[in-house]
């Protein structure tokens, strides 16, 4: 039988709290872009808690995850951990986008593409 997610656990509520208020510039950019609705009226939360990991980004009508990484995770015991969560998001249906931040803040026309392109919507609604 599968475990129950908690998602938003309140155990997590201060360290999701600071992370909002310590964000990158990426992600001060892309929530800018993703908020309210903005992008074709699809709900993303940011600072999401599902389990023990706390996303970036979610879009609970998708089931996607958007992250946002700086040059810590390209080392090894951060990809390890990033493939782990990775791992327990896919085996409760939940895909993954991660994207570095310099190239979000480079072309993030291209990035917002890439998740638009990612999402399972009708066509018709994208326009």
């Amino acid at each position: 039988m599968r475990d129950r997610i908690v998602f938003n656990n309140p155990i997590l509520k201060d360290r999701r709290r600071q992370l909002r208020q310590d964000q990158t510039d990426a992600e001060r950019l892309l929530w800018r872009l993703i908020r309210n609705k903005n992008l074709k009226g699809l709900k993303f939360w940011r600072q999401y808690s599902v389990g023990p990991y706390i996303l970036d980004f979610y879009c609970p009508s998708q089931r996607l995850a958007v992250e946002l990484d700086g040059g810590q995770h390209a080392e090894q015991f951060i990809i390890e951990y990033d493939q782990e969560r990775t791992d327990f998001l896919k085996s409760r249906s939940i895909r993954v986008l991660r994207f570095w931040n310099s190239e979000f803040l480079t072309n993030p026309e291209g990035v917002l593409e890439k998740i638009l392109e990612s999402l399972d919507i009708p066509l018709s609604r994208l326009s």
